[in-house]
């Protein structure tokens, strides 16, 4: 029989905190338990059994029973209670545990196991009949949402109604009477919403629990999240089934989250907060408003209520001892869940915490240094993507602010838009090109579509701990929460402080390492990367094989490349430069010449204008290779499409109206993808290039310190095609020379963005000297897809398998990737020196450049803002190679 069921605690940990098949929290509790921590025993129902539970039609296999009965027998060994016992009941936890962390994804049910019965019992055993009764009120609510599916709404209703009727305002303040007849409703509730009366029989209760984690897996905010951070949606989830311990039994249980080290900034200084008399859903949904776990935190937020450090100074110096433990085991920063118990400390739960980019640096260079972990290790705790977060302006301190409110510095960083109340509405906007801050009373897993679409998240509950601070710190998401004077109504749209007013659609700005909530745009500054992100980068390059170079068209664009480390142009594409104003009549007159002499006519025009382009680039690159696409868009582009145009162009570049208009429909073309383009129009009209050449070579001749031009012809499909373009390229080339009396080197390539060029490599390298793969166009041509009119159906192939990703944003390695791997082979077999390297947007996409690795090209190229993502991700996939 599969063992499908893994026991740990108690001094057993049947595991080998193996994540694959017991998830990332079941792996953890083995792990914990492993070495001797205080973990309330349990067992893991593994992620194969996830993928059955779907096969079968939603039910379990019958050789599931024996083992799940194996696994409570096993937990009531080691507490001496019994499930379902009247008298001493155990009462157990079931919670999900995907192989990575999706913080409020999926689905948890606590204090299962209490019924009619087993309440008094429970009560009896316990001395608090309070205790007792508000513990079957928050599993009744909560087996009601996630089993039941009912309306959570409705629970809640008529818990506020509860604290209305007795004038209190926190849950803490109802009295035992008062949660009894709470239940009483709660049990009345469940009748008239679902049809039947609330199971009583706590072994059904168990295998709907289970059933309900197992199913969270495929629900929609789960299935979002999956897409969002790119994991494959056949891993499944384990589900953990573990003894309750409990932090409501009065003022000496207590329960909360905390990290070894800062998530926000990475500083080396315990991170939390707790609640007394308070289970674990409580600090993570915001309900209650925690307290700080360290004294120092507690005086730098100037916070009234003690920190865990002053009330409870034992059980904290067991939690740092812990901390401590935990690290040194784990090799990286944990985020732990726990849980007092009349003066004891259990631990819950232990995983790598989700940070932010700054704090990834900090705690990977200071492991290092600390001797926790090696400098390659270091590089490789970095995810690449997030460093996005440091390479993008961040507020002027010294600009003007306008604060509306101040709340709790979630997640750092800052983010301006326009002010939306659902996570509807902020997809919706987002999808628009709108920049949005999603305002909520308190974000739920519900929301994660809307918090991805946002630039920024405002709550008006919850901790530094809470669902809305955890979730934007892993999205890199800039966050204030618990800005406890903003009033939110989600209905009417608007939130208020005091007289002032926020509508949907006005423009606020966060501040995310302050609190602050401004009201209007704030002033930005440009971010200064150096301390730990320079030491990453020094370490990352010296890790890595391939060169990093930058997609630049201007001066300013080169600039900021070099700033982030770039080791040359790997595209340059200087049709933009052609639609300038100072130039856009000369282009035009080109195209509407009517012959050769009038076209050279016009070029003449754009030659200085051309050469002072490459100029300044090739100032800022000087001594490094510059790669130049020659004109590669068709013609119409450059010419009018509305009719008010036609008049003014026709004027400006001297012509009838009429002949505008006839040689507009002559240059209209049904699908220009594919059309008069790229070399083709070099092939046409050869002096397009020539001028384009004669600009490059002479630009490269006035400078003291030569860039190395390396110029690209796009769209080759034949070798004769490169061949007709090699030779006016090298005859300007060597007019150039003998005018100027220099000579430079250079290089003469092609980008391969079509299937045939890929196939027929071997041939095109006999003539070109490199192969710069325009993976943009590739997957275009390769799958038949245009990547302008695709966001129509991608998402759905996505979430149906057709696609593991969107192909336009993550190389598509099965097809496209084939046709790279093969034409390198090729290429490389034609010429042994032939350089390659890649010039999509895939340049700057962490999994396209280990795939660039895999096939040992020579480098990629990405926009400037990504070249620190790309250099690290270069030298992850050649340390992954090693």
């Amino acid at each position: 029989m599969t063992q499908y069921v893994y026991r740990f605690g108690g001094g057993i940990s049947e595991g080998n905190q193996e994540k694959t098949l017991l998830g990332g929290k079941g792996a953890n509790l083995d792990g914990m338990a492993s070495i001797g921590l205080p973990v309330p025993p349990g067992f893991t129902i593994s992620t194969p059994m996830c993928a059955r539970y779907y096969e079968e039609g939603e039910a379990f296999p019958a050789e599931l029973n024996p083992q799940v009965a194996d696994g409570i027998a096993h937990i009531e060994g080691i507490t001496g209670k019994k499930f379902g016992d009247p008298a001493d009941p155990l009462l157990v936890s079931v919670r999900s545990g995907a192989r990575v962390s999706m913080p409020g994804m999926m689905d948890t049910v606590l204090n299962l196991g209490l019924n009619d019965v087993t309440v008094q019992g429970l009560s009896a055993t316990s001395g608090d009949a309070r205790f007792a009764w508000d513990s079957y009120r928050r599993f009744i609510q909560m087996y009601a949402d996630v089993v039941l599916g009912l309306d959570h709404g409705a629970f809640e209703e008529a818990l506020e109604i509860a604290k209305e009727d007795k004038g209190v305002t926190l849950d803490t303040e109802l009295t035992a009477a008062n949660l009894e007849a709470l239940v009483v409703e709660y049990l009345r509730l469940v009748e008239e919403l679902w049809g039947k009366p609330f199971p009583q029989d706590v072994h059904a209760q168990l295998w709907g629990a289970v059933g309900a984690v197992f199913g969270s897996w495929q629900s929609e905010r789960a299935k979002v999240y999956r897409r969002i951070n790119s994991i494959p949606h056949d891993w499944g989830t384990a589900v953990n089934v573990q003894a309750m311990v409990f932090g409501n039994m009065g003022e000496t249980s207590a329960t909360g989250v905390a990290f070894t080290r800062d998530p926000a900034n990475g500083e080396r200084a315990y991170y939390g907060e707790y609640l007394i008399n308070a289970q674990g859903e409580d600090v993570v949904a915001g309900i209650r408003t925690p307290q700080y776990l360290t004294t120092a935190a507690r005086e730098r937020a100037k916070a009234k209520p003690l920190s865990m450090q002053e009330s409870m100074p034992e059980v904290y110096a067991e939690l740092a001892r812990v901390f401590d433990l935990l690290e040194l085991h784990y090799r990286d920063m944990q985020d732990i869940e726990f849980t007092v118990e009349r003066g004891k400390l259990w631990m819950l739960q232990t995983r790598s915490g989700k940070r932010t980019a700054r704090a990834a640096l900090k705690i990977a260079v200071d492991m290092a240094s600390e001797g926790l972990i090696t400098q390659e290790e270091a590089v490789m705790r970095v995810e690449p993507a997030s460093l996005d977060q440091l390479l993008h302006p961040t507020l002027d301190p010294k600009a003007a602010r306008d604060v509306l409110v101040k709340g709790l510095p979630a997640s750092p960083g800052a983010a301006t838009g326009a002010a939306v109340f659902d996570s509807d509405t902020a997809e919706r906007r987002a999808a628009l090109g709108e920049s949005v801050i999603l305002v909520r009373t308190e974000t739920s897993p519900e929301d994660i579509h809307g918090m991805h679409a946002a630039k920024g998240i405002l709550t008006a509950r919850g901790g530094m701990t809470s669902h809305a601070a955890v979730v934007a710190r892993g999205m890199g998401r800039p966050c204030v929460s618990g800005a406890g004077s903003l009033s939110i109504d989600a209905k009417a749209k608007t939130a208020k402080v005091g007289a002032r007013v926020i509508s949907e659609g006005d423009i606020i700005t966060l501040d995310g390492s302050s609190g602050e909530v401004m009201v209007g745009a704030v002033a930005t500054v440009q971010p200064e990367l150096s301390g730990d992100f320079g030491t990453l980068m020094v370490w990352a390059d010296g890790a890595r094989r391939m060169k990093v170079r930058a997609n630049a068209e201007t001066p300013a664009d080169a600039k900021v490349a070099r700033e982030f480390g770039a080791e040359g142009v790997g595209l340059c594409r200087t049709e933009h430069m052609f639609f300038e104003a100072s130039r856009i009549t000369a282009v035009r007159e080109m195209i509407l010449a009517e012959d050769e002499a009038g076209r050279r006519v016009a070029l003449a025009k754009l030659l200085p204008e051309q050469r002072a382009d490459f100029l300044g680039i090739f100032e800022v690159m000087a001594g490094l290779p510059v790669t130049i696409r020659l004109l590669d868009p068709p013609l119409h582009e450059f010419l009018p499409t509305a009719e008010a145009d036609f008049e003014d162009v026709a004027k400006a570049a001297g012509v009838a109206v009429e002949v505008l208009k006839r040689r507009t429909v002559e240059l209209h073309e049904f699908n220009p993808m594919l059309g008069h383009r790229g070399c083709r129009l070099g092939v046409t009209y050869p002096e397009i290039y020539e001028m384009q050449a004669r600009a490059i070579f002479e630009a490269a001749c006035d400078l003291e310190v030569s860039p190395i031009p390396e110029v690209m012809v796009p769209l080759v499909a034949t070798r004769r095609e490169l061949e007709l373009m090699k030779e006016v390229i090298d005859r300007t080339a060597e007019a150039v020379f003998a005018e100027r009396g220099k000579r430079i080197e250079y290089l003469v390539g092609t980008m391969i963005e079509l299937p045939r060029a890929a196939l027929m490599a071997g041939q095109i390298a006999e003539v070109g000297q490199f192969f710069s793969f325009g993976t943009n166009d590739l997957t275009q041509t390769t799958l038949g897809v245009s990547r302008d009119d695709a966001s129509r159906f991608l998402t759905t192939y996505v979430e149906k398998g057709i696609y593991a990703t969107d192909p336009f944003v993550s190389l598509d390695v099965e097809g496209v990737g084939e046709l790279i791997a093969l034409a390198a082979e090729r290429g490389r077999t034609a010429r042994p020196d032939i350089k390659l390297g890649i010039c999509g947007e895939h340049g700057g996409d962490p999994a396209s450049i280990a795939f660039c690795e895999s096939v040992g090209l020579d480098y990629v190229s990405a926009s400037p803002y990504r070249v620190p993502i790309a250099r690290l991700a270069a030298a992850q996939a050649a340390l992954g190679v090693k």
